[in-house]
């Protein structure tokens, strides 16, 4: 499991702490020794750096080796919690009567300098303080022996002394973090790392930047082996969660206050993620206080070491860092331990009277620099800020518990052996041998790390947002993207050659929607919706056809039915003027026949309003194509009528047997039968249908009829526009007969419009969709018929209705007398 903190602004640091730039520092804080000792029967030897010396020009001391006499002497206090974390274990162990009775442990620490010279001097001067024979003492012995060693917290440190090490097969743990380095028992056979081998903090820092939303952030890492490892871990980790690099820096060996070029593309991002151990990243903390880099959201997996004493009071740069660390079970009694830690009560520690000094007001003595007991009331370092001094025991100082211990018990199950092998009375010795508890060292590792049953944790997150404090530049949560999310109705476009968090937002396509922020693709709508205007929902398509309710279907409707009422009512002033000249004019029959059918004409019309369903779809083709082949043909017929009418007074074989037969009569049935011929081969092969056109008006579903075969349909129009052209070419050549009986101007006047009318539906016809397409065919049925009803029937229905004295058979009588008379003199 992991835990986090956060490092605020302003440090709730103490009044006394106020004083403290005021305040002179004795020369006595900058005289230090290299090492001091915790007496103890058996003793634990401790490697790890805790004050440090920095020098400009190296100019070398007189007479001290590797020391230069412009040394400047840095304390890491927060890394003192390791000395009191070995401390706590090993008065733990001693006053446990069931873990080495009558033997108690002891340390010697030196503290490790930075070169590998420093530090093997240091392993040398120990292995040679303790040359003597490695013996267990007996009850009564007040010698001391080394056991084992702890070596961190660098690979490094741990490695140059396992070097040595390795040659005497002396048990060494390392407390630091985990390397694979170290775990190669070809060159580190008795090397022993106490730190979990896992990646769970690099996924942890990833899950929190996908919880953040942070999909664009830097990483700083060391320049080695470590620090590629745990590059590609991130990578991966990315990668797989959408987050993208921004840049990567490795961390290099030395640093410089004036190395401009590393931190050139530093304001790329918002967050930048520093990972790597202690040692590796105290001259990246040092660099980037020196620099103030505010307005950052540091994530780390360390907490910022500061050495030198003025940082302690001002930490503006690090406001706001999250820092990610594993979680263990919160140890009380090292709290506790902690409260009780002075510089009286351990009088052999050389870094307390530096503390009780620094922060506390105590005072040095003239003579040996020894701490005065004048310092403020209840002085404890439980009373430190967090930054300074953090009582809560860090990952380092939990792994140098469970090395200690980890010590103790092999050192007891080794004892219990021996014990058991050779008895010996009292005031003998039994021999033993540091190398001899790889055995038992080894029977708790597992994988290369020490299988610790008190270190098991699961690996979660745990994240409380209300305690965070952002970095003052943010009023909220941070934002670190490289492009700012896509929102509803937009969609990511990648930009060539940038990274996958690099894009440009735009809007869904037609009928597309995204209701998620951030979407690769857009989701088309199904074709029973519709997007929205937003585009970010689908809403179902209304269905649409041309009803009765709608303005347009209802005009249709309304002049269908008026034409209709209109053709009646000459039906009905043709049958009471049914003994006129001119109703009885052209066979009187054959006009009752094509009222009849025109009125069938206009009605059919109505088939094609409203819902559409299977029976109109078919009844809609055939109503229309079988009407109005009925009204041609009756126009045809009466053509014809009046050719052969006329043609009578010179009667040949032919006109007389065309008269006799009545054959123009028999033109309407066969013409007829022929378009219910077609009709029904039609509806046999491939019928109307309803059909639905989802696209063509946004919004809505058109239902329409499909005529099902285009081949079928036209063959029924060409079919009338054929009876249309004969009946207009008969017409025509018949119009110079005498006027008084002869209706062919009309009727090829009314047989030319019918043509254009319907010549000029099919462009149109196939350029509109929906609705419109319906209304183009209903509007091209009542003009083709009321050309017909109007242009054959409105003159006959002016002289019945307006002009009567001309419907006679006198007037019909004089008009051919003088028309005689003026061809006569002529």
């Amino acid at each position: 499991m992991f835990s986090w903190i956060f490092i605020p602004l302003f440090l709730q640091i103490p009044n006394f702490f106020c004083v403290f730039i005021s305040y002179n520092i004795s020369k006595c804080y900058y005289i230090i020794a290299e090492d001091f000792h915790h007496k103890g029967d058996v003793v634990i030897g401790a490697f790890f750096p805790i004050h440090t010396y920095h020098t400009m020009n190296k100019v070398p001391h007189p007479y001290l080796p590797y020391y230069y006499m412009d040394n400047y002497l840095q304390y890491n206090f927060k890394s003192y919690q390791y000395i009191l974390a070995l401390l706590f274990a090993i008065e733990e162990i001693n006053g446990n009567p069931n873990l080495l009775p009558n033997i108690s442990l002891g340390f010697d620490f030196y503290n490790v300098r930075f070169t590998e010279k420093d530090t093997l001097m240091n392993v040398c001067m120990w292995l040679t303080a303790h040359r003597e024979k490695f013996i267990l003492p007996n009850y009564n012995c007040e010698k001391k022996y080394f056991t084992a060693a702890l070596t961190g917290t660098s690979w490094t440190i741990s490695a140059q002394i396992g070097t040595l090490f390795q040659l005497f097969k002396f048990p060494q743990l390392s407390f630091g973090p985990y390397d694979p380095i170290l775990s190669d028992r070809n060159q580190y056979s008795f090397l022993y790392q106490i730190a979990p081998k896992s990646s769970s903090l690099s996924l942890g820092i990833v899950s929190l930047m996908v919880h953040f939303r942070w999909s664009w952030v830097g990483l700083i890492l060391p320049d080695d082996h470590k620090g590629n490892k745990i590059l590609s871990d991130f990578k991966n980790e990315m990668e797989r969660k959408g987050i993208c690099i921004a840049f990567v820096k490795m961390i290099p060996a030395t640093w410089s206050s004036h190395l401009n070029q590393f931190w050139k593309n530093i304001d790329e991002t918002n967050v930048i993620i520093i990972y790597g151990d202690i040692d590796s990243l105290e001259g990246l903390m040092r660099n980037i206080r020196q620099r103030l880099l505010t307005g950052k959201v540091w994530v780390m997996n360390i907490e910022p070491h500061f050495t030198d004493y003025a940082d302690y009071f001002f930490l503006d740069s690090f406001h706001g860092s999250l820092i990610f660390t594993y979680h263990y079970s919160e140890r009380f009694e090292f709290t506790n331990f902690i409260q009780t830690v002075n510089p009286y009560k351990y009088p052999e520690d050389i870094y307390l009277p530096k503390l009780w000094h620094l922060f506390f007001k105590c005072s040095f003595s003239d003579n040996g620099c020894q701490l005065l007991n004048n310092c403020q009331f209840n002085a404890s370092l439980d009373a430190l800020p967090r930054h300074i001094f953090d009582e809560s025991m860090s990952d380092e100082s939990t792994s140098i518990y469970n090395a200690v211990y980890a010590v103790a018990h092999s050192l007891h199950e080794l004892t219990l052996q021996q014990v058991q092998m050779e008895p010996y009375e009292n005031g003998e010795e039994t021999l033993f041998f540091p190398w001899q508890l790889n055995s038992f060292l080894k029977d708790i590792e597992v994988g290369g790390q020490m299988r610790l049953d008190w270190r098991q944790e699961g690996q979660q997150l745990s994240l409380t947002e209300q305690i965070i404090q952002w970095p003052e530049e943010f009023s909220e949560i941070p934002r670190s993207v490289c492009s700012e999310s896509c929102g509803h109705g937009f969609r990511k476009v990648i930009l060539e050659g940038n990274a996958v968090c690099c894009y440009k937002c735009t809007p869904c396509a037609h009928n597309e929607i995204s209701n998620k922020t951030d979407e690769d693709q857009c989701m088309k709508c199904p074709d029973s919706h519709y997007a929205n205007t937003e585009k970010n929902y689908c809403l179902k398509k209304a269905v649409s056809f041309l009803a009765y309710e709608d303005l347009l279907g209802m005009i249709l409707a309304s002049i269908a039915l008026c034409l209709s009422a209109l053709t009646v009512f000459v039906i009905g002033i043709f049958v009471k003027n049914r003994h006129t000249p001119i109703v009885k004019a052209n066979n009187q029959a054959l006009s009752y026949i094509l009222l009849i059918t025109l009125t069938f004409c206009f009605l059919c019309s109505l088939t094609f309003i409203g819902q559409p369903n299977k029976n109109t779809c078919i009844l809609q083709q055939t109503t229309f194509g079988v009407a109005f082949t009925a009204a041609l043909a009756t126009v045809l017929a009466k053509a014809i009528t009046v050719v052969i009418a006329f043609k009578a007074t010179f009667p040949g074989r032919i006109v007389r047997w065309l008269m006799i037969s009545r054959a123009p009569n028999y033109i309407i049935p066969i013409c007829t039968l022929i378009q219910v011929g077609f009709c029904g081969t039609w509806m046999a092969t491939s019928p109307p249908f309803i059909d639905q056109d989802a696209h063509t008006e946004h919004g809505h579903i058109i239902i329409f009829c499909n005529k099902g075969s285009s081949v079928a349909f036209h063959c029924v129009l060409g079919y009338l526009c054929f009876l249309a052209l004969c009946g207009y070419t008969v017409a025509f050549l018949s119009r110079t007969l005498p006027d008084t009986f002869n209706e062919s101007k009309f009727l090829s006047f009314s047989l030319l419009v019918f043509f254009c009318v319907w010549v000029t539906f099919l462009p149109v016809y196939h350029s509109t969709k929906g609705k419109f397409m319906v209304a183009t065919e209903i509007f091209s049925i009542l003009a083709s018929s009321t050309a017909l009803l109007g242009f054959i029937f409105g003159p006959k229905c002016y002289i019945v209705l307006l002009r009567p004295d001309e419907n006679t058979f006198n007037y019909i009588r004089n008009k051919i007398h003088s028309r005689k008379n003026k061809s006569q003199k002529t």
